[in-house]
């Protein structure tokens, strides 16, 4: 009954499992700023629970003992929502940068063009001592 309950916890858990495991499996740098948003999300809404207070109201001046819920987590996660959102119009403007440069979002992909230009530049520095 315990553990019912606490169903948002385990929400929690959950998105944070999926996001990890699409960050970590995931050679699609887009797939891979997705599984950053998920548990971005999983963050905000663990923070939101643990804010509520079973029982307690809006923080509003009222006539005798009220129990309150503590506005601050929802207010830091107002702004790190928009810090959110930034973060990820940043990963998603380097993702265009770097698929014009390699011709592809894919990491396997980019890492073996880095390989091939690598070996033409050690290359290249053979031929010019000689």
């Amino acid at each position: 009954m315990l553990l019912a309950s606490h169903y948002n916890y385990w929400i929690v858990i959950a998105l944070m499992m999926i996001g990890l495991y699409m960050v970590i499996a995931q050679g699609n740098l887009v797939k891979k700023v997705i599984g950053l948003n998920i548990f971005q999300t999983s963050v905000f809404i663990f923070y939101i629970s643990v804010g509520k207070v079973e029982g307690g109201s809006a923080p509003i001046l009222s006539e005798g003992e009220v129990l309150y819920s503590n506005p601050l987590p929802h207010v830091l996660i107002l702004t790190a929502i928009v810090v959110g959102i930034a973060t990820t119009a940043l990963a998603l403007a380097l993702v265009i940068r770097i698929k014009r440069a390699y011709g592809s979002i894919e990491e396997r992909d980019i890492q073996s063009a880095e390989e091939k230009q690598e070996q033409l530049l050690r290359q290249s520095t053979v031929e010019g001592a000689e």
